[in-house]
């Protein structure tokens, strides 16, 4: 089994390694501390199964799956997250993605989603599946955040965080006028009139 490990954590790291080590055959693993070295990795490798976060400051976990897709590179990926499944599990699937757990998943759960990956099969929890039927829904039955862009997301999330646009043009390695763009994208998909709306769309859906 070769495993690309994408997190730039190192202690998360270490730990995945340790967890896969103990539970399967591994004959190469390699880890990557940021989603530009996971990309150029996932390119040269021929990989069972990379297991990457979904937040890093460089390029996120989703950005470099969107990439491998485009690249019709087919190695199956795990995300791994901090946040709740409600806010990305169905971006990570539409991207391409085999499968997505939260980093506080129990160590059995995170076991059989690798294993289930590995057979050839995507790893589905309840709730996820759940999401996913309710896809078949007309679009005015989806919450409003579904349906706005992944960029546009990390902005609404910011903005709800009390960031200024200048601090997320920071953040997000963007130009200010690039971000003010982004926030009156929202603020007219959403149907919202200013930052005090989204932030409490935000706080009510929990994506902050």
């Amino acid at each position: 089994m070769k495993v690309l490990i994408v997190d730039d954590h190192e202690l998360v790291r270490d730990g995945l390694a340790r967890i896969i080590a103990e539970e399967f055959t591994i004959t190469k693993l390699l880890e990557a501390s940021n989603g530009n070295e996971g990309e150029k990795a996932a390119r040269k490798g021929n990989w069972d199964i990379i297991i990457m976060d979904m937040s890093m400051p460089d390029k996120t976990g989703l950005e470099v799956l969107k990439e491998l897709r485009s690249e019709s590179i087919k190695t199956p990926v795990l995300i791994l997250s901090i946040h709740p499944e409600n806010q990305y599990a169905l971006r990570v699937w539409k991207a391409g993605g085999n499968g997505y757990l939260t980093k506080d998943c129990p160590r059995a759960e995170f076991v059989n989603a690798v294993r289930i990956i590995l057979s050839g099969k995507k790893f589905i929890s309840a709730s996820v599946a759940e999401k996913l039927a309710m896809r078949f829904d007309d679009d005015m039955t989806k919450e409003r955040h579904e349906l706005i862009s992944d960029r546009e997301l990390e902005v609404l999330k910011l903005i709800a965080s009390g960031k200024t646009v200048s601090e997320i043009a920071v953040e997000l390695s963007l130009s200010v006028p690039t971000v003010s763009t982004y926030r009156s994208r929202l603020l007219e998909k959403m149907n919202m009139k200013n930052n005090a709306e989204l932030t409490l769309y935000a706080i009510n859906n929990k994506l902050v």
